[in-house]
């Protein structure tokens, strides 16, 4: 959009990714999602078959084991009881059960819809990050090195296989050689890394000299989001102390006349904690109270480009938000229900003013469209820029293992192999990813 500035995004450049750095929501997508991953032709990803590995990766505070949930697994999840509640969460859980939507105590659960507390992966205030998990389960192995302060390159390849890695950390630059790579740079740096090693669109690659090992035009392509407004209110309410929870309550739900279920969440955020839109200024000790409706099945999608054969530039990512019209329409519908459901009695006391959208930026359809298209940003889900999908899929990149098409002893497990974002936080679906595909791997 030529109204909208480009945007800070974020992401997790430390051990442990960007599951030290997220907001923390272990939410899992609807059976749907995985379906279709099937439906398309990759066989083995449909719920059922995903399923196990997301009771595998769990420990459930709430629920325990049963059909859908695991009480084994390293990571704790907890959702918040109602006594717990603050506030605006509590407000809106309940002016949204007054506004006619159900009612959902577990939002993991595959019929789940409506509104409730969230599934955290935060417990008693500690992050329980893969690095706090897996990483400290695994540290003591004789075959695992973790190394930090490391950037890697390109991928280096010989006769059609992948031998290694250039790197570079303290100002020195080596190659790393082993057996087999599983590339997990996230659906950023995945293909950017793919086409800095000659891997991707031929014509974009040749453009800026970088030799072709493989022309895979997937590569970068398919960049799936879930595109995000955020309604910002002033607030009666006192400033909560610093470390209060900024999310705690959610709705996932269908918006009216759509193709797709639960194509829509909408989120209550406090204003007070790091959780805060980079456009928007708050004062200092003020109360703010925001919330985010997020688009989780676009029809549109977007692309990432290399800007120079250089590693250290970053790419180019074209996420082309509401250009799809229905899309567009979606987003609309749901700013409305947001200002609905905040008008509600349920809120008196609680919300003071509405600070954006403004009362002129929503007299009309034309002008609240141009309010969306000058604030839509992420809600930071970046998917499937190395999508995965059977051979006879022009724009696919991995097959169903990770398995790079076209270069032996290479995979990418990450985010970006998912062929269509997932209609949720994708933390929890990329860890159940992880825990699928080191099943297939046959020596570690």
């Amino acid at each position: 959009s030529p109204d909208r500035e480009p945007f800070q995004l974020p992401r997790g450049k430390l051990v442990g990714g960007s599951s030290s750095v997220n907001g923390q929501v272990f939410f899992r997508g609807i059976p749907d999602d995985y379906d279709q991953w099937d439906q398309n032709g990759n066989r083995g990803w449909s719920y059922l078959d995903v399923l196990p590995y997301f009771r595998k990766s769990e420990n459930d505070l709430t629920f325990g084991s049963d059909d859908f949930h695991g009480n084994s697994g390293p990571i704790p999840v907890r959702r918040y009881e109602q006594d717990e509640l603050l506030p605006a969460p509590k407000a809106f859980l309940e002016a949204c059960m007054a506004e006619g939507f159900q009612y959902s105590e577990d939002h993991n659960h595959p019929e789940s819809t409506g509104v409730g507390p969230r599934p955290f992966n935060n417990v008693n205030g500690v992050r329980m990050s893969v690095a706090l998990t897996y990483l400290s389960m695994a540290r003591h192995r004789l075959n695992l090195t973790i190394r930090g302060d490391v950037f890697v390159q390109k991928i280096v390849i010989e006769e059609g296989k992948a031998t290694g890695v250039e790197a570079e950390s303290d100002g020195e630059t080596f190659t790393i050689e082993a057996s087999e790579i599983i590339l997990c740079g996230g659906a950023i740096n995945s293909p950017q890394l793919l086409m800095l090693s000659g891997i991707g669109p031929r014509r974009h690659l040749e453009e800026l000299g970088i030799p072709v090992w493989n022309d895979l035009p997937g590569v970068g392509q398919n960049l799936r989001d879930h595109p995000s407004a955020f309604l910002l209110y002033d607030s009666y309410l006192e400033e909560p102390p610093v470390d209060s929870p900024a999310l705690q309550v959610g709705m996932r739900y269908t918006t009216p006349g759509s193709d797709f279920m639960n194509d829509m969440q909408m989120t209550p955020i406090l204003m007070t904690s790091e959780h805060r839109p980079a456009n928007v200024e708050l004062e200092e000790g003020r109360h703010y109270i925001g919330f985010s409706v997020a688009l989780q099945k676009a029809l549109g999608s977007g692309e990432i480009r290399l800007n120079s054969a250089d590693p250290s530039d970053h790419p180019v990512l074209d996420y082309r938000y509401l250009t799809h019209p229905e899309d567009m329409r979606r987003m609309r519908e749901a700013v409305k229900q947001c200002i609905s459901i905040t008008t509600r009695e349920e809120f008196d006391g609680i919300l003071k003013k509405r600070l954006q959208p403004v009362d002129e930026e929503i007299l009309s359809d034309e002008l609240l469209d141009q309010w969306l298209l000058s604030v839509v940003g992420t809600q930071h889900h970046s998917s499937g820029t190395c999508k995965m999908g059977p051979a006879d899929d022009p724009l696919s990149v991995v097959g169903g293992t990770g398995k790079v098409k076209g270069v032996s002893a290479l995979r990418v497990v990450d985010a970006s192999i998912m062929p269509d974002v997932v209609r949720a936080n994708t933390n929890a679906t990329v860890i159940m990813m992880a825990e699928k595909i080191s099943d297939e791997i046959d020596v570690w």
